[in-house]
């Protein structure tokens, strides 16, 4: 047990002792222990954990993902023999990190100990007898105490060992363990009936059998949808991290976009699924950097106009470079528009209003709010309450006014962890002149932040001279956007580009 805490190895030992003391009256002669079937579903079990030992598709499976098995021996058997059915199949299982042999005690002791409370509920309702006579529907009632009982022993020694194995506070440990446990147990528990009924028929042990194929195949199909969300998890973190090499100024500024992007997306209703996308919209919003030349994003004088037309490219390079990936879904149009503006100002397309995709006008407040609340080389971070007011100010002209007021409402209730160095009087940053917006950033950032100087009392880019603009490059948005980077522009003028860079060097 090196490596395992004091107090760990102390909570597993305890736990083994009482799932000990729990299964050995069925090991005592003349218990009248019924072995037959206990064998046949104790290797049942373990057999259900060889998948995940072998080569086969299957092999995503790990322990506990036929507890039908188990909570049909709680169905079937006495209290003490139902405990002993998961213990084969724990101490086989597979262990992806060490030390294997306390995790396998840990594992064994915690299914013996929620089958025998799970069985003890069954026959405290006369689920036995029930399910011998096949008698519905009273047979789900001590079916559900069964499937109840498992998940709360299950669940009450899980946040145990969190709080004494692991750097969790005790007030979290048990947090939200019990809610995502009900369901499924619920189904298992439902499953672990049927098979229970089909081995007291007539057909006997083998029709039970037939309750597992389906299970076996809602498992392995479960199993296969993880794996692929954890591909698209590398997928975006290699992405990030190489955005994240190539332009260290602004290392974590995508992953908080992408927080404040979920925070905004949840006020606003989005459901479950669509916040994923937001947050991986937030997370690449600035990957077309890696288009970007190093020696351009690591200047550290100003840009001249070409560089500036380059750096203003790099939302369509991150749409090219993205556009292939389709579980990105809307993030592709978030990473594409999210430096245009409300009042058609922005690039690279020059949108305006509710023609911005939706997810690029909560990318837009997000990235806004994380430049302005966090420190850089050239100046330092805001405060919060600074940074809503600037959003709240340019709101209407650069951001949308929902997106903003929602940002507003998630702060108020969540707050957040970044660091502000500034204090609530500090002077704005050089460069920023009163009244104006965040506008569209320094451009070797990409990342609205600060402003150039620009008179007073008026908006960053309304300041700047403009430069007539193609009604194509109005108009024909989406089909430029299929065409992405492909489509060669010309130089990138007009208005919302061309700012001068904040003393320092902004970046």
């Amino acid at each position: 047990m090196v490596g395992i805490p004091v107090a760990a190895r102390a909570y597993v030992a305890g736990t083994a002792v009482c799932a000990v003391a729990c299964a050995l009256p069925a090991l005592t002669p003349g218990a009248g222990t019924p072995w037959r079937p206990l064998v046949l579903l104790a290797t049942l079990y373990a057999v259900s954990e060889w998948p995940a030992r072998s080569p086969l598709p299957g092999r995503a499976l790990g322990a506990g993902s036929f507890l039908p098995v188990l909570l049909a021996a709680a169905l079937l058997l006495p209290p003490a023999a139902a405990a002993l059915v998961a213990v084969p199949g724990a101490l086989i299982s597979p262990v992806e990190n060490g030390p294997a042999l306390p995790r396998r005690i840990w594992r064994a002791a915690r299914l013996a100990l929620a089958a025998w409370t799970a069985a003890h509920a069954a026959v405290l309702l006369g689920g036995p007898a029930a399910v011998a006579t096949a008698h519905f529907p009273y047979a789900l009632l001590p079916a559900g105490a069964a499937a109840l009982a498992f998940c709360l022993v299950g669940t009450a020694l899980d946040g145990g060992i969190l709080a004494v194995a692991e750097p969790v506070p005790p007030r979290d440990a048990w947090h939200g363990l019990l809610s995502r446990s009900l369901a499924p147990h619920a189904v298992h528990g439902l499953a672990g009936l049927m098979m229970a009924v089909l081995w007291r028929s007539p057909y006997g042990w083998p029709a039970a059998l037939c309750v597992l194929l389906p299970m076996y195949l809602s498992c392995w199909m479960y199993a296969q949808y993880h794996r692929e969300h954890a591909a698209h998890q590398a997928t975006i973190r290699a992405l990030v991290q190489a955005v994240d090499i190539k332009d260290a100024y602004t290392r974590g500024h995508s992953e908080r976009v992408g927080r404040a992007s979920v925070l905004i997306a949840r006020e606003l209703g989005m459901d479950d699924s669509r916040l994923d996308v937001i947050r991986f919209a937030g997370i690449l919003h600035d990957v077309g950097k890696l288009g970007v030349p190093t020696r351009v994003l690591r200047k550290d004088g100003p840009l001249t106009p070409e560089e500036r037309r380059v750096i203003e490219l790099h939302p369509e390079y991150g749409h090219e470079i993205v556009r292939g990936i389709g579980f990105l879904g809307e993030a592709r149009a978030a990473i594409l528009h999210h430096h245009e503006r409300m009042d058609g100002s922005g690039y690279p397309y020059g949108l305006s209003g509710d023609r911005i995709p939706e997810a690029a006008r909560v990318v837009a407040v997000a990235d806004a709010f994380d430049a302005m609340t966090s420190t850089r080389s050239y100046r330092r971070a805001r405060p919060v309450a600074m940074a809503v007011a600037e959003l709240e100010r340019c709101a209407g002209r650069q951001f949308d006014p929902r997106m903003v007021r929602a940002l507003v409402r998630a702060l108020d209730r969540h707050g957040w962890r970044t660091a502000v160095t500034a204090d609530e009087t500090a002077p704005a940053p050089a460069g920023t002149a009163a009244g104006t917006c965040p506008a569209d950033p320094p451009p070797a950032d990409a990342d609205a932040d600060t402003t150039a100087p620009s008179p007073a009392g008026t908006d960053a880019a309304a300041a700047l001279p403009a430069a007539p603009r193609p009604d194509a490059a109005r108009s024909d948005a989406p089909a430029r956007e299929r065409g992405g980077v492909a489509a060669a522009r010309g130089p990138a003028t007009g208005p919302g580009r061309g700012h001068g860079r904040a003393r320092g060097g902004a970046r």
